[in-house]
């Protein structure tokens, strides 16, 4: 039976009872999670908790060992080219001699074929989603050059070029370009208008201000419909993530927070009646 949010937003996966590991070791059990049109997710949970387990799962690289994975597409074949993926900046290897343009393009691969030779509209597209990250001019720049935080741009506009359903990142933040992390959460809220996202972090201050709920991993999966959650859940999850505390509410870390003197300063402020 369909629910009113089924009908608003249709629902394009869904994980039921997932248990997956590696080779006898179980990382994820019994995991269950749905994915809406326009969800914007944000995964957390610490090194070693399953977030990029639950990620291999979803993208297919990872069998689970039981449950079953539904996704909502007319194509059952088409997955593949409605997933775009962004890894982690660790996973690439700077020095391999390939250009902007080269890592943008790759990302059509799963609809050119791998030996196919890409088209010149496949090109054309490359250029459109390459000027709309603002890179290029770097296109025919050697990819080990540029700086975190075009990186970024470059890695995000592959995982876009095939026009996504869903966008999945893992980790995105290790770019380390702190000069264009807000840049990059704005460009992210604008493609969530359009796509899901499913975002894997560590940082949940960071995360918290623009993902609309929460999932945290620890062995299990533990779902909040809410950007908001206390330091009490995280720690009955088991969750080892801290949240700065102002009297006995959660801080949650704004968009701007310049104005906030007593965060600038590191204090951490008592319960109100606690001298």
């Amino acid at each position: 039976m369909e629910t009113s949010r089924d009908i608003k937003e249709k629902k394009i996966l869904e994980l039921q009872h997932i248990t997956a590991g590696y080779n006898d070791h179980i990382v994820l059990e019994d995991v269950n999670l749905s994915v809406h049109e326009k969800d914007f997710i944000g995964v957390i949970g610490a090194n070693g908790s399953g977030k990029t387990t639950l990620l291999k799962v979803i993208l297919g690289l990872l069998p689970p060992m039981r449950g079953n994975i539904r996704f909502f597409i007319e194509d059952i074949g088409q997955i593949k080219k409605y997933i775009g993926y962004m890894p982690q900046a660790s996973m690439f290897d700077k020095k391999f001699p390939i250009t902007v343009k080269d890592v943008v393009i790759s990302g059509l691969i799963a609809k050119a074929g791998l030996f196919r030779h890409f088209s010149r509209m496949h090109k054309t597209k490359a250029d459109e989603i390459m000027d709309k990250m603002d890179i290029l001019h770097l296109k025919n720049r050697a990819i080990g050059e540029l700086s975190g935080g075009q990186m970024q741009r470059v890695f995000l506009a592959r995982a876009l070029i095939s026009s996504p359903k869903l966008l999945v990142l893992d980790e995105p933040n290790t770019y380390v370009d702190k000069s264009f992390e807000k840049s990059f959460f704005e460009i992210l809220t604008e493609l969530n208008k359009e796509m899901a996202i499913i975002l894997v972090s560590h940082d949940l201050g960071m995360i918290s201000s623009y993902v609309k709920s929460i999932a945290c991993i620890s062995y299990h999966l533990h779902y909040h419909d809410s950007s908001e959650i206390t330091q009490e859940q995280l720690d009955s999850y088991n969750c080892p993530i801290d949240l700065i505390t102002h009297g006995d509410l959660p801080h949650r870390v704004l968009k701007d927070h310049s104005d906030c003197e007593t965060c600038a300063k590191g204090v951490k402020l008592k319960p109100e009646g606690e001298k």
